[in-house]
Protein backbone atom coordinates (compact mmCIF):
# COMPACT_ATOMS: atom_id res chain seq x y z
CA UNK A 1 0.00 0.00 0.00
CA UNK A 2 1.48 3.44 -0.75
CA UNK A 3 1.00 6.68 0.37
CA UNK A 4 -0.17 9.48 -1.93
CA UNK A 5 1.51 12.92 -1.44
CA UNK A 6 -1.39 14.86 -2.12
CA UNK A 7 -4.04 14.47 -4.96
CA UNK A 8 -2.41 13.13 -8.10
CA UNK A 9 -3.14 15.67 -10.87
CA UNK A 10 -4.11 12.90 -13.50
CA UNK A 11 -7.16 12.44 -15.82
CA UNK A 12 -5.99 8.54 -16.19
CA UNK A 13 -5.00 5.42 -14.38
CA UNK A 14 -5.35 1.69 -15.28
CA UNK A 15 -5.45 -0.68 -13.38
CA UNK A 16 -4.46 -4.54 -13.96
CA UNK A 17 -4.23 -8.34 -12.13
CA UNK A 18 -0.82 -9.53 -12.32
CA UNK A 19 -0.48 -13.72 -11.35
CA UNK A 20 2.66 -14.18 -9.36
CA UNK A 21 3.80 -17.84 -8.79
CA UNK A 22 5.24 -18.61 -5.26
CA UNK A 23 7.64 -21.06 -4.31
CA UNK A 24 5.02 -23.74 -2.91
CA UNK A 25 3.36 -23.10 -6.63
CA UNK A 26 0.66 -20.92 -5.46
CA UNK A 27 -1.26 -18.38 -7.24
CA UNK A 28 -0.90 -14.87 -6.01
CA UNK A 29 -2.72 -12.26 -7.43
CA UNK A 30 -1.03 -8.39 -7.24
CA UNK A 31 -3.73 -5.77 -8.23
CA UNK A 32 -1.91 -3.28 -9.81
CA UNK A 33 -2.58 0.74 -10.42
CA UNK A 34 -0.83 3.24 -12.26
CA UNK A 35 -1.02 6.98 -13.30
CA UNK A 36 -0.83 7.79 -16.99
CA UNK A 37 0.48 11.36 -16.47
CA UNK A 38 3.46 10.23 -14.65
CA UNK A 39 3.53 6.70 -14.82
CA UNK A 40 3.63 6.32 -10.86
CA UNK A 41 2.40 3.01 -9.42
CA UNK A 42 -0.20 4.22 -6.72
CA UNK A 43 -1.28 1.09 -5.10
CA UNK A 44 -1.19 -1.96 -5.18
CA UNK A 45 -2.85 -5.33 -3.18
CA UNK A 46 -2.11 -8.67 -2.82
CA UNK A 47 -4.58 -12.42 -2.59
CA UNK A 48 -4.96 -15.50 -3.09
CA UNK A 49 -8.69 -15.01 -4.68
CA UNK A 50 -9.60 -11.62 -6.19
CA UNK A 51 -13.14 -10.94 -6.00
CA UNK A 52 -15.52 -8.39 -7.38
CA UNK A 53 -16.02 -7.15 -3.98
CA UNK A 54 -12.29 -7.06 -3.21
CA UNK A 55 -11.34 -5.32 -6.40
CA UNK A 56 -14.09 -3.11 -5.68
CA UNK A 57 -12.59 -2.17 -2.27
CA UNK A 58 -9.43 -1.84 -3.94
CA UNK A 59 -10.20 0.56 -5.96
CA UNK A 60 -12.08 2.89 -3.37
CA UNK A 61 -8.77 2.41 -1.32
CA UNK A 62 -6.53 3.30 -4.19
CA UNK A 63 -8.16 7.00 -5.03
CA UNK A 64 -8.82 8.38 -1.64
CA UNK A 65 -11.83 11.19 -1.35
CA UNK A 66 -11.12 13.80 -4.08
CA UNK A 67 -8.12 11.93 -5.69
CA UNK A 68 -9.79 9.73 -8.09
CA UNK A 69 -9.31 10.21 -12.06
CA UNK A 70 -11.52 10.70 -14.72
CA UNK A 71 -10.89 7.47 -16.77
CA UNK A 72 -10.17 4.13 -15.70
CA UNK A 73 -8.36 1.70 -18.24
CA UNK A 74 -9.29 -1.80 -17.03
CA UNK A 75 -8.99 -5.30 -18.43
CA UNK A 76 -12.23 -6.45 -19.85
CA UNK A 77 -11.67 -10.06 -17.30
CA UNK A 78 -14.84 -11.39 -15.57
CA UNK A 79 -13.10 -10.55 -12.18
CA UNK A 80 -14.20 -7.44 -12.92
CA UNK A 81 -18.02 -8.08 -11.96
CA UNK A 82 -20.96 -5.51 -11.34
CA UNK A 83 -19.55 -4.39 -7.52
CA UNK A 84 -16.36 -2.90 -9.58
CA UNK A 85 -18.87 -1.29 -12.15
CA UNK A 86 -21.28 0.15 -9.51
CA UNK A 87 -18.07 1.51 -6.89
CA UNK A 88 -16.51 3.06 -10.52
CA UNK A 89 -19.40 4.91 -11.42
CA UNK A 90 -20.12 5.97 -7.70
CA UNK A 91 -16.98 7.59 -7.40
CA UNK A 92 -17.58 9.67 -10.51
CA UNK A 93 -15.16 8.07 -12.93
CA UNK A 94 -15.60 6.85 -16.48
CA UNK A 95 -14.46 3.10 -16.38
CA UNK A 96 -13.31 2.21 -20.30
CA UNK A 97 -12.45 -1.61 -20.35
CA UNK A 98 -10.40 -2.77 -22.96
CA UNK A 99 -11.52 -5.04 -26.10
CA UNK A 100 -10.79 -8.32 -25.38
CA UNK A 101 -6.76 -10.13 -25.95
CA UNK A 102 -6.15 -6.16 -26.59
CA UNK A 103 -2.78 -5.52 -24.32
CA UNK A 104 -2.23 -2.67 -26.20
CA UNK A 105 -4.75 -1.01 -25.19
CA UNK A 106 -3.84 -0.92 -22.33
CA UNK A 107 0.05 0.02 -22.17
CA UNK A 108 1.31 1.78 -19.10
CA UNK A 109 0.18 -1.29 -16.91
CA UNK A 110 1.13 -3.39 -19.22
CA UNK A 111 4.60 -2.12 -18.94
CA UNK A 112 4.45 -1.58 -15.56
CA UNK A 113 3.73 -5.87 -15.64
CA UNK A 114 6.95 -6.84 -17.94
CA UNK A 115 9.24 -4.54 -16.30
CA UNK A 116 7.96 -5.63 -12.79
CA UNK A 117 8.52 -9.46 -13.95
CA UNK A 118 12.12 -8.62 -15.74
CA UNK A 119 13.29 -6.41 -12.68
CA UNK A 120 11.98 -8.06 -9.63
CA UNK A 121 10.18 -11.02 -9.97
CA UNK A 122 11.84 -13.14 -12.39
CA UNK A 123 14.97 -12.86 -9.72
CA UNK A 124 13.32 -13.23 -6.68
CA UNK A 125 11.46 -16.45 -4.73
CA UNK A 126 8.23 -15.72 -3.62
CA UNK A 127 7.50 -17.28 -0.33
CA UNK A 128 3.29 -15.79 0.56
CA UNK A 129 1.40 -13.19 0.44
CA UNK A 130 3.61 -11.22 3.13
CA UNK A 131 6.38 -11.65 1.94
CA UNK A 132 5.05 -10.69 -2.25
CA UNK A 133 3.95 -7.54 0.21
CA UNK A 134 7.15 -6.84 1.34
CA UNK A 135 9.07 -7.12 -2.32
CA UNK A 136 6.41 -5.40 -3.46
CA UNK A 137 6.90 -2.22 -1.07
CA UNK A 138 10.39 -2.14 -1.62
CA UNK A 139 10.16 -2.13 -5.52
CA UNK A 140 7.36 0.48 -5.64
CA UNK A 141 9.40 2.93 -3.96
CA UNK A 142 12.60 2.25 -6.36
CA UNK A 143 10.13 2.61 -9.40
CA UNK A 144 8.70 5.98 -7.93
CA UNK A 145 11.32 7.56 -6.99
CA UNK A 146 14.62 6.01 -8.53
CA UNK A 147 14.42 4.24 -11.27
CA UNK A 148 14.51 6.59 -14.56
CA UNK A 149 11.80 6.43 -17.32
CA UNK A 150 12.75 7.45 -20.92
CA UNK A 151 9.15 8.72 -21.27
CA UNK A 152 9.86 10.83 -18.84
CA UNK A 153 13.09 12.70 -19.72
CA UNK A 154 15.02 10.43 -18.24
CA UNK A 155 13.13 11.39 -14.38
CA UNK A 156 11.60 9.16 -12.08
CA UNK A 157 7.94 9.26 -11.45
CA UNK A 158 8.09 11.18 -8.40
CA UNK A 159 10.27 14.11 -9.53
CA UNK A 160 13.82 14.19 -8.25
CA UNK A 161 16.41 17.61 -8.03
CA UNK A 162 19.79 17.03 -10.04
CA UNK A 163 22.10 16.20 -8.08
CA UNK A 164 25.67 18.12 -9.64
CA UNK A 165 28.78 17.96 -7.37
CA UNK A 166 29.74 15.85 -4.67
CA UNK A 167 30.67 12.08 -4.02
CA UNK A 168 29.00 9.42 -5.16
CA UNK A 169 27.18 6.72 -2.56
CA UNK A 170 25.19 3.80 -3.67
CA UNK A 171 22.36 2.21 -1.97
CA UNK A 172 21.27 -1.09 -2.38
CA UNK A 173 17.69 -1.68 -2.84
CA UNK A 174 15.95 -5.49 -2.46
CA UNK A 175 19.25 -7.01 -0.67
CA UNK A 176 21.41 -5.93 -3.84
CA UNK A 177 19.10 -6.07 -6.87
CA UNK A 178 18.83 -2.76 -7.63
CA UNK A 179 20.97 0.63 -6.59
CA UNK A 180 19.84 4.08 -5.87
CA UNK A 181 22.96 6.49 -6.72
CA UNK A 182 22.99 9.30 -5.40
CA UNK A 183 25.90 12.29 -4.51
CA UNK A 184 26.76 13.80 -0.88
Amino acid sequence: MIKHRGPPSQTCAAIDLCLVPTLTFECLFAFLVVSHGRRQLLWFAVTKHPTAEWLAQQIAEAFPWDTAPRYLIRDNDSAYGQAVTKRVRGMGIRDRPIAPRSPWQNPYEERLIGTLRRECLDHVLIFGEQHLRRVLTLYALYYNETRTHLGLAKDAPRRRAVQRCGRIVTTPILCGLHHHYARI
